[in-house]
C-alpha cells in the first residue's frame, strides 16, 4: 500500500525518460550505495583505511568487479603478491577479496608482463649487471696479462733480431799519409805477386787495353836492380823483396817492367827513390812472347816513386827500342800511370788502411 500521494501517469513517463538519459548508472532503489549502521564498511571490519579511487581503472563504485570483488577499485593494473594471497584465504583479508588490507603491506616492485626486464627494481634486476661488471673486470685482466708478456717478450725479440757482427772491427790505421803501409813494423806481412799485379792478365782501362806477360820475384833486391847507387840504397834500406812484372799494350808498341822494393819505412824508400836516374833503375823482365823478350834493348824511360815503405820502380820503352818523341812519351807515362793504378797502387792502398793484404 502506497504511502505517499498518488502520482499521475505522465509523471511517471518523464521520471522514467529522465533516468534512461542518465549517463550514469543508478544503483537499485532497494539498495543504498554506502553500508548502512548496521552493517559498517569493510575498511572499519579490518581496521584499515581504504585507497582512494582511482578512476579508469577496473571495480570502480558502479561498475562491473562491484567493492569487495576481484580487482576493486584502487589496485594496480596488474596482479601482484597481495593479489595471489587474498585469492588464498590468508586471515585478515575477507573471503576473495583480499583487497581492504592492503595499505598496510609493503609496496611490491610492479613487474611486466613478459617476465624479468632491466627496469625492474629488486635483487633478481641486480644479477646482469654484476655479470657485466665482471665481464669488464675479467677482460681488463686479460688485457693488462697480454700487454706484460708482450712487454717482457720485447727486448728478447728486439736482441735475437738484431744482426750480429762476424768480424773483428777494423783497427785505426795510424797517422799520417801512408797509414798502416808507412813502415814495416805496422805492415809486417810480405807482398805476393798475386796480391801486387793480380791474377788476371788482361787489364783494361778506360778503354786501353793491355796485357801482363811475365811475372818473377827475386830472391835478392839486388838481383832486380840495375846501378850501384840503387843497389846499394836496397841494401841499406833492409829491402827483402822484389817483385816485378812486365805488360804490353794492345797494339804491342810500348812494353815495360814495373818492380816494387818491399823496405823497412818510408825514410829509406824515400833514399831508394833519390837515387834513381838514367844509370839507376830496375832491370827490365823480357818475356818469352815475340813482344816483351825485347824489353831492355835501345831506349827507354825510368822512374821512381814512392808509397809508404814500398818503393815503385818503372822501365817502359817502345817496342822497336828507338827513342821517343813526345807523342810517344805522352803515350808512354799514360801506360805507366795505368798500370800502377790498377795494380800496385790499389794493393798498396788497402794496406795503408787495413795493414793486411789485399784478398
Amino acid at each position: 500500500m502506497d504511502s505517499g500521494p498518488r502520482r499521475s501517469r505522465r509523471e511517471r513517463a518523464a521520471e522514467s525518460e529522465t533516468t534512461q538519459q542518465s549517463p550514469f548508472p543508478q544503483p537499485p532503489s532497494s539498495q543504498s550505495p554506502f553500508p548502512g549502521p548496521s552493517q559498517p564498511p569493510p575498511s572499519a571490519r579490518t581496521g584499515q583505511f581504504l585507497p582512494p579511487e582511482q578512476p579508469g581503472q577496473s571495480g570502480s563504485f558502479g561498475q562491473s568487479g562491484s567493492f569487495g570483488q576481484s580487482g576493486a577499485f584502487g589496485q594496480p593494473p596488474y596482479s601482484s603478491q597481495s593479489e595471489q594471497s587474498a585469492q588464498s584465504g590468508q586471515p585478515g583479508q575477507p573471503g576473495q577479496s583480499g583487497q581492504a588490507g592492503q595499505s598496510e603491506q609493503s609496496p611490491q616492485p610492479q613487474q611486466s608482463r613478459v617476465g624479468w626486464s632491466p627496469y625492474d627494481e629488486g635483487k633478481r634486476s641486480r644479477a646482469p649487471l654484476w655479470f657485466a661488471i665482471g665481464g669488464v673486470l675479467l677482460l681488463g685482466l686479460l688485457g693488462g696479462g697480454l700487454a706484460l708478456m708482450w712487454n717482457a717478450d720485447g727486448p728478447s725479440t728486439a736482441a735475437a733480431g738484431a744482426p750480429t757482427r762476424t768480424s773483428a772491427p777494423l783497427p785505426s790505421a795510424p797517422p799520417g799519409k801512408y797509414g798502416f803501409a808507412a813502415e814495416r813494423k805496422t805492415d809486417p806481412d810480405p807482398i805476393t805477386v798475386k796480391e801486387i799485379f793480380g791474377s788476371t792478365k788482361k787489364i783494361n782501362v778506360s778503354g786501353r787495353a793491355y796485357e801482363m806477360t811475365v811475372t818473377s820475384k827475386d830472391k835478392k833486391c839486388t838481383d832486380g836492380a840495375l846501378g850501384d847507387k840503387l843497389q846499394k840504397a836496397l841494401k841499406s834500406g833492409k829491402c827483402t823483396q822484389l817483385l816485378r812484372a812486365s805488360f804490353r799494350d794492345k797494339s804491342g808498341k810500348v812494353i815495360g817492367t814495373i818492380g816494387v822494393a818491399n823496405l823497412k819505412t818510408s825514410g829509406t824508400a824515400s833514399k831508394v827513390a833519390k837515387v834513381g836516374d838514367a844509370s839507376n833503375y830496375v832491370k827490365p823482365l823480357a818475356g818469352k812472347d815475340s813482344v816483351t823478350k825485347m824489353l831492355g834493348s835501345g831506349s827507354g824511360g825510368a822512374k821512381i816513386s814512392t808509397h809508404g815503405h814500398y818503393a815503385i820502380m818503372v822501365w817502359f820503352q817502345n817496342k822497336d827500342g828507338s827513342k821517343p818523341d813526345k807523342k810517344e812519351s805522352k803515350r808512354i807515362l799514360e801506360a805507366i800511370k795505368d798500370l800502377s793504378d790498377a795494380t800496385v797502387f790499389k794493393a798498396l792502398d788497402n794496406r795503408s788502411m787495413t795493414g793486411s793484404a789485399l784478398s
